[in-house]
């Protein structure tokens, strides 16, 4: 490992948390995947596992806000493991209902029960941000090793639930990730020495960290760029089926986040200079532009070296946004400031996936990837139009400013 990767594990139980959260967010990319599986295998009816799926994000990105912002308030041992264990309730309701071939209606209930699953990224970057509050150049080397764990999680996870549900038996993808998410949990939460400080209601001021017209830009930003990953993720599948290999699609995506991965990686060896928010705009634009090339793809081989290419900019992008979040949030609403990042990916990656449904099957694959350039353009304009707002320095109730966070920036050595 790198020296500036093994710098930031020389703090006492940095290890351990960090091994639970990974563990704790593997069930992000393996739960709707599962259940389509689930769904699909159990039913033979795609339309009623999309629709599950997509309101089991939905749910978690109403829900999701809510209980990071009560860990704010109480502390993450008290309130994410009452929330963990309904979760893993209404997620064994969902199991044997589908078993046991109940009303469409009750599948309905339970995924929407199922969205009060923690962020448990966020609660992991929280501890990061706590323990390196005022070390630029650590924070950044942090939220760039957090960033390579969620996309390893996506590489992984997929592959591994939709393996179990096919060759072992249907249910076997969303167990085992309600499996890890109760492990995950529960072993992050025992961990009371890196756990963040909780701040109660009177630090909070009465009000949600979404006050802050800096996160409102990036969470608007985060809905146009979920919708990038949204519509990429179900075009690709049915650009591979049309060339006559589906099951490749699952590969092709796998390149894509890794090509996040690497650039993840190598993003938190840098000596960075500059502004964060300048930084974040070039980001979110080479997104954008990274959307052009897919549509000219006219074979496997060359949409997967386009689309790892494209990958590229994810990472450093979202490790640049949490770093702007602590800027412009409260320290007592950080969690879920974090939490709402993630609650617009969420709402994107539906609609994205919804917009490129409908295109696919009115005018075929390749029309497709019109739908994530026009994500890309969207998510480009709404960063340039709100750019001001993440420039100007925003006092939080600790007193922090983003230009401080520059400033600091400028001496990451």
């Amino acid at each position: 490992m790198p020296s500036p990767y093994r710098a930031i594990f020389a703090a006492p139980g940095s290890r351990s948390f960090s091994a639970a959260g990974f563990v704790g967010r593997l069930p992000l990319s393996m739960m709707g995947i599962g259940i389509v599986t689930m769904i699909s295998q159990l039913t033979g009816r795609y339309g009623l596992a999309g629709a599950l799926s997509a309101t089991l994000a939905m749910s978690a990105a109403v829900l999701g806000p809510q209980i990071s912002r009560l860990v704010d308030r109480h502390g993450q041992a008290r309130v994410l493991r009452p929330a963990t264990l309904a979760a893993l309730a209404a997620v064994m309701g969902l199991l044997l209902c589908a078993m046991q071939k109940a009303p469409d209606w009750t599948l309905f209930v339970f995924c929407a029960a199922a969205g009060c699953v923690p962020s448990v990224g966020s609660m992991t970057r929280a501890r990061w941000a706590e323990i390196y509050r005022g070390s630029p150049r650590e924070l950044h080397t942090a939220y760039s090793w957090e960033s390579i764990a969620d996309e390893v999680c996506f590489i992984v996870g997929p592959i591994v639930s939709i393996g179990l549900s096919t060759a072992w038996f249907p249910e076997a993808g969303p167990l085992l990730a309600a499996a890890f998410l109760v492990i995950g949990v529960f072993w992050l939460t025992s961990q009371r020495a890196t756990e963040p400080v909780p701040h109660p209601r009177e630090h909070h001021g009465g009000g949600s960290a979404l006050r802050s017209p800096g996160l409102q830009v990036l969470v608007v930003t985060f809905v146009a760029t979920g919708a990038i990953f949204g519509a990429v993720d179900v075009v690709t599948v049915a650009f591979a089926d049309e060339q006559g290999h589906k099951a490749a699609a699952s590969l092709v995506l796998a390149v894509y986040a890794l090509g996040s991965c690497l650039a993840g990686a190598v993003f938190g060896l840098l000596h960075l200079k500059g502004s964060a928010s300048r930084r974040w705009l070039v980001g979110v634009c080479a997104m954008a532009v990274s959307m052009i090339p897919l549509q000219l793809a006219g074979n496997l081989p060359f949409l997967a070296v386009a689309l790892f290419v494209a990958g590229l900019s994810i990472a450093p992008t979202m490790v640049t946004t949490m770093a702007l979040i602590e800027a412009h949030v409260p320290r007592s609403n950080l969690t879920e400031g974090m939490t709402w990042t993630s609650t617009g990916l969420a709402v994107g990656v539906a609609l994205g996936s919804s917009a490129a449904g409908g295109v696919v099957d009115a005018a075929g694959a390749d029309a497709g990837y019109v739908v994530p350039a026009a994500a890309g353009a969207v998510a480009a304009a709404v960063a340039v139009l709100g750019y001001r707002r993440l420039r100007r320095p925003v006092p939080t109730r600790e007193g922090q400013r983003e230009r401080d966070y520059d400033d600091g920036a400028q001496h990451v050595a």
